[in-house]
């Protein structure tokens, strides 16, 4: 029988459909507008992901406490009319001829740091309104949404930038931030927010309050640095592969979205059977078995070469990865919500958010920098290799073996 989350969390989910639906039809977008508009090398590539990236993370840990005492559901629609403004200011820019690398970078940056106070707000939210024991289900929900996306996305996005252009996909990304923030209105009920004491201001150390929370917890402690140099070394690759395939071997649009948009149909599946697993199998199992497969597999790209062989092995390759991460995120983000204190949970969100963007940040310059001393594909090879040894940071059965959620905000003030 299918859960029922009730009227609330289904406007939640669909404010994040639609936005994530958005964000995968432009997927590519700034990097293909970068290479084939405005002509940049692939180390400028780079760091106009990792720009947005860096600034963003740096900008939202003072976002966290921020987030932290304001009701929710303003802080996400807020985020959302800022998003709109900011990525609709690119095709309004082109149509009129101005635009530039400079205000990709811009854009960027402040796209990536409401995207972050968004899903801190969000995350805190969605513990308000889902009860503990159905975590796992929404969890769950959000991730096959995601990954439905990701498979349909970057295919009609890439058939529209092949016919209109990659500006186009970016004003639809635009317009989904407006529809996100329609369906937050929506929502009915109450509110949540950490109550602060008007007469004390922010502190230089509320900012480390989230990676206090996060060290605190051996469990949350590893997952964190398992969770961040994954994504790390695996986003450090993305920029790469749109300069290696769209670049040297020549994909036609259409094939990049093919190449990423297939195999999201295997993180759909995955996300559908993560519950199922755990029930069966147990969380620790399901954790370990697909945190070291999530991480056996890129090292596939290593064998990426022109025509439809490559565009095969990078559908094989990212098919299997993006399964095992299907089967794997619900699982985490359910334990990273269970073991974080309701009165915490937005700034610790937010840390994780931002840590882990300013790690992809300073490994996609890294990365960059290597594909200009070897080549694309030399440093992709590289980062799978790295990867090979992250699956010793996930946390021992003895750490999840119940739960351990850091302090409430009266214990800390105790301590």
């Amino acid at each position: 029988m299918r859960v029922q989350l009730g009227h609330g969390f289904g406007w939640l989910w669909s404010a994040y459909a639609v936005s994530t639906y958005g964000t995968w039809l432009a997927f590519g977008a700034f990097p293909l507008i970068a290479v084939r508009v405005l002509h940049s090398s692939a180390f400028a590539v780079a760091v106009l992901e990792a720009a947005g990236l860096a600034v963003a993370a740096i900008v939202a840990f003072s976002l966290g406490p921020w987030v932290e005492h304001r009701a929710k559901r303003p802080v996400m629609i807020a985020m959302d009319l800022i998003r709109f403004v900011a990525v609709a200011s690119v095709p309004i820019a082109y149509v009129l001829g101005l635009l530039s690398y400079g205000q990709l970078l811009v854009v960027s940056v402040i796209a990536g740091t409401a995207s972050i106070a968004f899903s801190a707000a969000s995350g805190a939210y969605l513990k308000y309104l889902v009860r503990g024991d159905q975590l796992l289900v929404a969890n769950g929900r959000f991730e096959g949404t995601s990954w439905a996306a990701t498979a349909a996305g970057p295919p009609l996005g890439g058939a529209l930038t092949g016919l209109l252009g990659p500006v186009v996909t970016v004003m639809a990304d635009a317009l989904s931030y407006l529809l996100s923030a329609l369906c937050v209105l929506r929502i009915r009920g109450g509110d949540v927010a950490s109550p602060r004491d008007r007469a004390t201001r922010l502190r230089g150390a509320d900012l480390l309050g989230g990676w206090r929370f996060i060290l605190r917890d051996r469990a949350l402690r590893r997952l964190f640095l398992n969770s961040i140099l994954v994504s790390g070394l695996i986003m450090a690759t993305a920029p790469l592969l749109s300069v290696l395939l769209l670049g040297q071997y020549h994909f036609p649009a259409w094939q990049y979205g093919l190449a990423f948009g297939i195999p999201a149909l295997g993180g759909f599946a995955g996300a559908r059977l993560s519950a199922r697993l755990v029930t069966r199998y147990g969380r620790y199992q399901v954790m370990i078995v697909s945190g070291w497969l999530r991480s056996l597999f890129p090292l596939g790209l290593a064998f990426v070469q022109p025509g439809i062989p490559g565009l095969l092995t990078v559908i094989i390759v990212e098919g299997l990865l993006i399964t095992c991460m299907g089967i794997f995120n619900p699982v985490y983000a359910t334990e990273r919500l269970q073991r974080t204190p309701a009165d915490h949970t937005a700034q610790v969100l937010s840390t994780w958010s931002a840590t882990s963007k300013l790690l992809q940040a300073a490994l996609m310059v890294t990365w960059g920098i290597l594909a200009t001393l070897t080549s694309p594909l030399a440093a992709i090879t590289m980062s799978g290799v790295l990867l090979l040894a992250t699956p010793l940071l996930l946390p021992k059965q003895r750490h999840l073996s119940a739960a351990e959620p850091a302090a409430s905000t009266q214990d800390a003030r105790v301590a």
